[in-house]
């Protein structure tokens, strides 16, 4: 029984491996560059804000500030898209960077169980 889940554990990491460990995921951050450039004060530094965390790789605060955005009820369409559209991108970033820890975490268990005596 052991070997069996050892061998089910090394197929499982070895299958994470192949989904993509190196998959590198960005973010555009140009709808909100360009479409918030005439904004209003405040909602240009929210977006000025959305992007800093974006390219700072802090997704969470990033997706906040989206939010808040998401919920400005003058922003125009443009603007509306644009939000909508690098949340998204976002979301994915987050997903993206999930599946590469889960792979991460795979390899360092089929590592360790490679180290162990027989």
């Amino acid at each position: 029984m052991r070997t069996y889940n050892g061998i089910l554990t090394a197929i499982m990491a070895a299958t994470l491996a192949l989904a993509g460990c190196s998959k590198k995921t960005s973010v555009d951050t140009t709808p909100l560059e360009t479409n918030f450039k005439t904004a209003e004060p405040a909602t240009q530094s929210s977006a000025d804000k959305a992007v800093a965390a974006i390219k700072a790789s802090d997704y969470p605060a990033a997706l906040s500030e989206l939010g808040t955005l998401a919920k400005n009820a003058k922003l125009t369409p443009e603007q509306k898209q644009a939000v909508n559209d690098v949340l998204a991108q976002v979301q994915k970033a987050i997903a993206d960077s999930a599946s590469k820890a889960a792979c991460e975490s795979g390899k360092m268990l089929d590592d360790a169980k490679k180290s162990l005596p027989k």
